[in-house]
């Protein structure tokens, strides 16, 4: 079999997985014009179609569906056998593809990129970041972080660090108009800055003391989707935030920022790596797995 043969059913594989043309072509880094050629090539050389397109979908054909069982575990296998390579390299070799929460990338971007890299000279990370729920296999990915109560159940899960605190604050231009909250209780005649996840679903805030959890859906007139637009917001004195604390330390240390309720805010250790179990984990993503797990960020 010639390479570009291999590279066409390769494309097909991406293709398939994502059901989109433009997805694959994000993937491999390549034109969506040359996914397309592939895949034309592929059906001209079989002379079989492959896949039915619209303008708004893609899907696999009978005989699409039927070249996609007998093909993917071949794939597997070639890539397996390319993974025992591994063993006679030094460090961990290939590109990871990792999807985390948008709340967190910073303080895992910072901790977590440099030393890794510069541990695994021979290991790529492509991260992206979103606090949309993902399907990591349909997406390409390898591994996802997120935390435990939204992993999925066909997934194996490793805890990792860091632990994260959320913290409740405001400006003190906020604070000279508003009493500062002593209790969860009070929060319901203070404006608080709402966040809601891509999926519209608003997040309450969690509170715990001396066993007591409290789940308070907090009311403001201001509502968003970015933790760093939360801070913006508070630090104007649009009201109080509930944002995880290594994202206003600096403001809480120069006096920009009050914290409160800071007995009942809850440490986080529920941060997870999680991947496909039927997946053969790579050298890479056993080294990412490793670090995180050990490594106190």
């Amino acid at each position: 079999m010639q390479a570009s043969e291999l590279a066409e059913l390769s494309m097909f594989l991406g293709v398939a997985r994502h059901k989109s043309f433009r997805k694959t072509a994000l993937e491999r880094g390549v034109a969506s014009s040359a996914v397309s050629h592939a895949i034309r090539s592929l059906e001209e050389r079989v002379a079989v179609r492959l896949f039915h397109r619209t303008t708004r979908s893609v899907s696999l054909t009978e005989a699409g569906e039927q070249l996609l069982v007998q093909l993917q575990p071949a794939f597997d296998q070639i890539e397996r056998a390319l993974e025992t390579l591994n063993a006679f390299r030094d460090t961990p070799f290939g590109t990871i593809k990792i999807n985390v929460p948008a709340s967190i990338a910073p303080i895992l971007v910072r901790d977590m990129v440099q030393p890794l890299l510069e541990r695994n000279p021979g290991l790529r990370l492509n991260i992206a970041a979103t606090d949309s729920l993902v399907d990591i296999v349909e997406e390409g990915f390898d591994a996802g972080i997120r935390f435990g109560e939204r992993l999925g159940q066909d997934m194996i899960a490793v805890r990792i660090k860091p632990v994260l605190r959320f913290a409740v604050v405001g400006s003190p231009a906020y604070f000279a108009k508003h009493d500062i909250p002593l209790t969860p209780e009070d929060l319901k005649r203070h404006e608080c800055i709402r966040y809601r996840y891509p999926s519209g679903v608003m997040y309450n805030w969690q509170f715990e003391r001396d066993g007591q959890t409290l789940d308070v859906e907090v009311e403001g007139p201001l509502t968003l989707d970015s933790q760093e637009l939360m801070v913006e917001a508070a630090l104007r004195g649009c009201g109080l935030a509930y944002v995880w604390d290594y994202r206003v330390s600096a403001h809480l240390a120069s006096g920009a920022l009050v914290r409160c309720l800071d007995d009942w805010c809850m440490l986080d250790d529920s941060l997870f790596l999680y991947y496909p179990s039927r997946r053969h984990v790579s050298a890479g993503l056993r080294a990412l797995i490793e670090f995180l797990r050990v490594k106190a960020l």
